[in-house]
């Protein structure tokens, strides 16, 4: 998970303003929060001597600002996962949702698991299920902390 340090540490940290904010810090924040472009710090973009801090906050930044990235923040890299359906069977709403454990092929789905093991990979089919979802958000990480291949994370 990126936090606004690791944004921070990247900035020029000039606090010259000129992306609106007072402070590099602040541009950081919005910046996470997809409220600001790399591109709307000026310094950053533009002068030499920042360069490397450009490219590293570039690669820092790219999960957030993928398409793949779900409204939960949840990515799943399926170059990592193999199907071990860990995630699908630790999931809170999966449980509840689905007892028998029909998300990972044993018997039919009941359409309200989150994750689900689809040709070896796993899938988010239903992410407004998510406890990270919605007004009264729990930031749940049980399906990170049982993947052994770390093919899911939260940004």
């Amino acid at each position: 998970m990126i936090s606004i340090m690791d944004v921070y540490q990247l900035l020029p940290k000039t606090n010259c303003k000129k992306c609106g904010f007072p402070t590099c810090m602040a541009f950081a924040v919005e910046l996470l929060g997809k409220r600001k472009a790399i591109e709307d710090c000026t310094p950053l973009v533009e002068e030499p001597k920042y360069e490397k801090k450009l490219a590293g906050l570039r690669e820092l930044m790219a999960p957030l600002l993928s398409t793949e990235a779900t409204e939960t923040g949840m990515v799943i890299h399926p170059e990592r996962c193999y199907g071990c359906g860990n995630c699908v069977v630790a999931c809170p709403v999966n449980v509840a949702s689905d007892p028998k454990g029909t998300a990972i092929g044993r018997g039919p789905v009941s359409g309200k698991a989150i994750l689900m093991v689809e040709d070896g990979v796993v899938k988010c089919v239903n992410v407004d299920q998510c406890r990270r979802f919605g007004p009264e958000k729990v930031l749940c990480n049980a399906c990170i902390v049982t993947c052994p291949s770390k093919a899911i994370e939260f940004i």
